[in-house]
């Protein structure tokens, strides 16, 4: 049983570059448990000299872990022993008890050890026995070698025994027991990865190696999270390479961001469309890692925009007792306490429990404003055998805005601010919101065999928002915001996402081929209903700015609109990654989609979208050598439903569709410590919906589809660790995103909210002993992009951490942010 209290004990530096301008920040870093050690333990620490030197700080450390210098597979009469021999016979400090397993494989990570082998190179040896895959010894992190061992589809039935210094451990689980027994860890948690890990599931809807994805796929783990205490979803994604742009509303921040160029609504959670707008109701806590696959993925996932996905992995029951509690507080009035609880129901933990429920209140930058929040997310595995089990979850989410749904400031040409920053530039009895959101779903698994398994999900997303805003139409002698032109609306949007999935996941090989197929078919309901009144602001009087007088009376509905969609798809996929050696691989994959969607709206006639596609995509992996991956690939993506009308009140377009193109390399460093993957695409979305040529269509919405857009760029991720404790995660992207072909915008303008340059850099250097640990320095560059007046409306870039106090300049056109932040 694990009893964990966090809090945050590490300082880190933020710097933001934009346009040549630099910033610093301080804040918190990964929350840290604290730790009672004993007496004995604290005198030894004391007692012993501390290095003076970097030489002398390296020379303890390796002094004080033992050289695995030969690496033997042994075949037995029952299985298969896996033996570790070390320099001068120094015994290894090997934990049986934290032995356990990671889907289908036997994982023993064995500390204060280092592999030094002839070659210079992990160990991998691919199918020793028949239901063996491959077993590695690797370098984990500086101070840590992993041995894995990785079955054909499932648990390896072979009796796998690991030897050293005349001991012999056994890997594999104990008879009888759910698969969950051999996952023991002192504090209950699966042990952390670090800053490197070594497969993803969005990719292929498989548990695959990273480096046999022909694809680039960012994985931000919870090593990360932690170190970096983020709150949001959008601050997690801040070290990934071609992301930006989130939107926020008063800190709530939306689905919506920038992915290679192209704008992306919605995120993706366990692998199911949320359908959800809102992200920042997804507490952090509940959050296991994050999964970013960029580039067309609708030959898994459907009808998706063209720039890539976002997947966040939950955190799942644990078979171990592990309660946690943590804290934060800030200024502005910020206070977030969360409870993670999780654990065995019944004795032989065949069922399991996790509770995770969090508060957060905070005040926004400007008067009046604030929001608050509070999620509960309990879940429940039962594990019926080692061959079947059912995951059930639930989770409710509510936040509510005082103020503030909707910002707007005003601007001079040069960019300086007219109004007030911390000024309310609406109206109090007619700006607030409120969000909430309800999941319900389940997750059923059943293996026929070791070869073969079926899978079936059911995700159920309910959300409710309330949006009332009230917007000024000018300004008058540079003081007195007018509203008698203005418009003033109170919305209830009611958002009813339904997703099922069924499919089946084998492997078998083809003489010396190995295969492994992913059949499956999946229906998605999504229902919109927008309730909106607007209201008669003609009686409003003027604001002065810097003598608001907020009480006026209620403004009367003017008129009532209300739209209505209902959205329906079928897919039908097939996947094959297929293994021609060990160092040549190819991925190929189908999907066909059946879409329908119909409108209804007021004062329009009802209209209706039937339509279909197939998405493809087929990439080859190249492994020259055991730590580099040479792939290219191909993939497409539709988008059936736009919300554009032609002139004759039709919607007879065809899908929008993204092409790519793609080559990259993986690679390790540092004997495995340090991951890297560069990339470089090149993506182009077509049959883009623009406004009609005719100046008296357009002004009545009407469109046509006729445009095109390109994006183009390199991609560079690295993650790992460089030496024992100096941690490291970042990013560099150049991304070339421009109108190729367009009605209203000229050829050639760089899409909105895409800068061409963007670094981001994360590091953590971790004392090795003793209480304090962690010191962070983190780096944020973002380059020149193209704004508008619309994204002027910016206000909540300074949200994304309302416990931090903002200074910062917001220019127009082609100029550029600066930002200092201070906790």
């Amino acid at each position: 049983m694990s009893l964990q209290w966090s809090g945050s004990v590490r300082l880190g530096f933020l710097v933001m570059l934009v346009g040549g301008c630099v910033s610093g920040v301080a804040l918190p870093g990964g929350a840290q448990s604290v730790e009672t050690k004993s007496i004995d333990n604290l005198t030894r620490i004391r007692d012993r000299r501390p290095a003076t030197t970097v030489q002398e700080w390296m020379a303890q450390v390796e002094a004080a872990q033992v050289q695995v210098t030969n690496v033997k597979l042994e075949p037995t009469a029952t299985g298969l022993d896996i033996v570790l021999e070390t320099a001068e016979g120094k015994p290894l400090q090997v934990d049986a008890t934290k032995f356990r397993r990671e889907g289908n494989s036997l994982i023993a990570d064995i500390p204060n050890a280092v592999l030094a082998l002839p070659q210079g190179q992990p160990f991998v040896t691919d199918n020793p026995t028949a239901d063996i895959a491959t077993v590695q010894v690797v370098q984990q992190d500086a101070g840590n070698i992993r041995v894995s061992v990785a079955g054909n589809n499932a648990l390896p039935k072979t009796e796998v025994t690991l030897k050293t210094g005349g001991l012999t451990y056994s890997l594999n689980p104990v008879a009888d027991e759910p698969d969950e027994e051999i996952e023991i860890v002192v504090t209950g948690e699966r042990q952390q990865d670090g800053y490197q890990v070594p497969n993803a599931s969005t990719a292929t809807k498989t548990d695959t190696p990273l480096r046999d994805i022909p694809a680039s796929i960012q994985v931000v783990p919870r090593q990360v999270l932690e170190d970096r205490n983020v709150t949001r979803l959008n601050e997690a994604l801040e070290t990934v390479s071609g992301v930006s742009g989130p939107f926020v509303r008063s800190g709530i921040t939306s689905g919506g961001r920038v992915i290679r160029g192209f704008e992306q609504i919605g995120n993706f959670r366990n692998g199911f469309s949320q359908g959800n707008e809102f992200d920042g109701l997804d507490p952090i806590g509940t959050i296991e890692r994050v999964e970013v696959l960029k580039g067309p993925a609708s030959v898994l996932f459907g009808a998706i925009e063209t720039g890539g996905i976002v997947n966040t992995v939950t955190r799942q029951p644990l078979s171990e007792p592990y309660y946690r509690l943590e804290f934060q507080a800030g200024n502005r009035n910020f206070y977030q306490p969360i409870i993670d609880f999780s654990g065995p129901l019944t004795t032989d933990k065949k069922v399991l429990y996790r509770l995770i429920a969090g508060y957060e209140t905070q005040d926004g930058f400007k008067e009046f404003t604030g929001s608050e929040q509070y999620s509960i997310a309990p879940s429940i595995t039962i594990n019926f055998s080692k061959q079947t089990s059912l995951k059930l979850y639930y989770e409710f989410n509510r936040a509510t805005l005082d103020a503030g749904a909707f910002f707007s400031d005003v601007i001079r040409p040069d960019g300086s601010f007219i109004t007030p920053r911390n000024l309310f530039t609406s109206y109090l009895n007619t700006d607030n919101a409120s969000f909430e959101t309800q999941r319900v779903g389940y997750t059923f698994n059943h293996s026929f065999s070791d070869n073969w398994q079926i899978r079936n999900s059911l995700a159920i997303e309910l959300s409710r928002y309330r949006l009332n805003g009230t917007f000024f139409d000018g300004i008058r002698d540079e003081r007195f915001l007018t509203f008698s032109n203005g418009f003033s609306q109170n919305s209830l949007i009611r958002l009813d996402n339904y997703f099922g999935q069924i499919d089946l996941l084998g492997r078998f090989n083809t003489g010396s081929i190995s295969h492994q197929v992913l059949v499956g078919f999946d229906v998605n309901d999504f229902n919109v209903n927008d309730d909106t009144s607007f209201l008669d602001v003609s009686g409003l009087p003027d604001l002065d700015i810097f003598n608001p007088n907020y009480d006026v009376p209620g403004t009367p509905i003017l008129r009532f609109n209300n739209f209505n969609r209902a959205s329906r798809s079928y897919g039908l996929y097939l996947q094959d990654q297929i293994a021609f050696s060990d160092n040549l691989k190819l991925l190929i994959g189908g999907r066909y989609d059946w879409v329908s969607d119909e409108i209804q709206r007021t004062g329009f006639e009802g209209s209706s979208l039937n339509d279909g596609a197939f998405s493809p995509r087929i990439g080859l992996v190249y492994q020259p050598s055991d730590t580099v991956s040479l792939y290219a690939s191909y993939s497409r993506s539709f988008r059936p439903f736009t919300f554009g009308f032609a002139a004759d009140g039709s919607r007879n377009f065809e899908p929008t569709v993204g092409t790519q193109y793609e080559v990259g390399v993986k690679a390790d460093f540092l004997d495995g410590r340090l991951s890297t993957t560069l990339a470089a695409y090149h993506l182009t979305k077509t049959n883009v919906i623009t406004p009609n040529p005719d100046p008296v269509l357009a002004a009545q919405g009407f469109s046509i589809q006729t445009g095109e857009q390109r994006s183009q760029g390199i991609e560079l991720d690295i993650a790992g660790e460089i030496l024992p404790g100096w941690k490291v995660i970042g990013s560099y992207t150049y991304t070339d995103a421009e109108v190729t072909k367009d009605n209203s915008t000229p050829v050639g303008n760089r899409l909105a909210n895409v800068p061409e340059n963007q670094v981001s850099l994360w590091t953590t250097y971790e004392i090795q002993r003793g209480d304090l640990k962690g010191l962070g320095l983190g780096l944020f560059y973002v380059g020149e992009r193209r704004a508008t007046w619309q994204t002027r409306q910016y206000s909540e870039i300074i949200s994304e951490r309302m416990h931090r106090f903002f200074i910062e300049e917001v220019v127009l056109g082609q100029r550029s942010m600066f930002a200092i932040c201070l906790i």
